[in-house]
């Protein structure tokens, strides 16, 4: 069997195909939508003791873990979600916190219809042309729901919130690529002298060392020398 090697934006990518296909083994296409509630997603998989698809969250790129130290995958799928490996645990319970501030068990998961949505004042996001797509609609599809900045979050900022003037208390990279008024030019130039300091993307570590080094000579020569150094075999005046 040959083996594949990825790198880390490749098994990236792989493991949110797993989540989907691990989604997908729930029943999500309904003929005729169901009018019990809550919706129930069951699972497709023949023995399965799952009621209905659980979302679990992740630590990044990380699974979370249970207060008795083991991974969700570790508990088994009946209702409860006892653990399988140890026997001190009662169920899967996790204190992980979301970015909302609140816990994981303090969350729940809820399967509701667009219209459903709508008359609730919820936000719903954009529709796709393939399934497989899922929720994503645009850069910040992955970020968490209260974070979005499309239709399926908070929405996107108000021009008065864009246009807003810089102040101090706003980030050193937007006070940077802001122009500079005359009563903080001393401080703007400190700070883009600090943004240039930062690596950039396309640079290997011999140029920037080297970008490092220009700077710091630049800095460091007279200003009679009109900001350029003598040419070799040229003596200053």
């Amino acid at each position: 069997m040959e083996r594949l090697t990825v790198q880390a934006a490749g098994a990236a990518a792989v493991d949110e195909y797993l989540e989907y296909r691990r989604y997908k083994q729930h029943k999500t296409d309904f003929g005729v939508i169901p009018k019990e509630r809550p919706i129930c997603v069951p699972c497709r998989v023949s023995k399965c003791q799952c009621k209905s698809y659980h979302f679990v969250p992740l630590n990044g790129t990380q699974p979370i873990r249970c207060r008795c130290k083991h991974f969700a995958d570790q508990h088994g799928a009946a209702p409860g979600f006892p653990c399988n490996a140890c026997a001190k645990c009662s169920g899967f319970h996790s204190c992980f916190t979301c970015g909302c501030g609140q816990p994981t068990y303090a969350h729940e998961t809820v399967v509701e219809t667009k219209e459903e949505r709508l008359a609730q004042g919820k936000p719903v996001g954009q529709d796709v042309p393939y399934a497989a797509m899922g929720g994503l609609t645009g850069f910040s599809s992955l970020a968490d729901g209260y974070m979005r900045l499309d239709d399926s979050g908070i929405g996107a900022p108000s021009a008065e919130f864009l246009e807003s003037p810089v102040t101090n208390m706003n980030h050193p990279f937007l006070k940077a690529f802001q122009g500079p008024s005359s009563s903080a030019q001393a401080s703007s130039q400190l700070t883009v002298m600090q943004v240039s300091r930062l690596r950039r993307p396309e640079e290997d570590d011999m140029a920037y060392f080297e970008r490092q080094y220009q700077e710091r000579v630049s800095e460091s020569r007279p200003s009679s020398w009109g900001g350029q150094a003598p040419a070799a075999g040229e003596g200053r005046p």
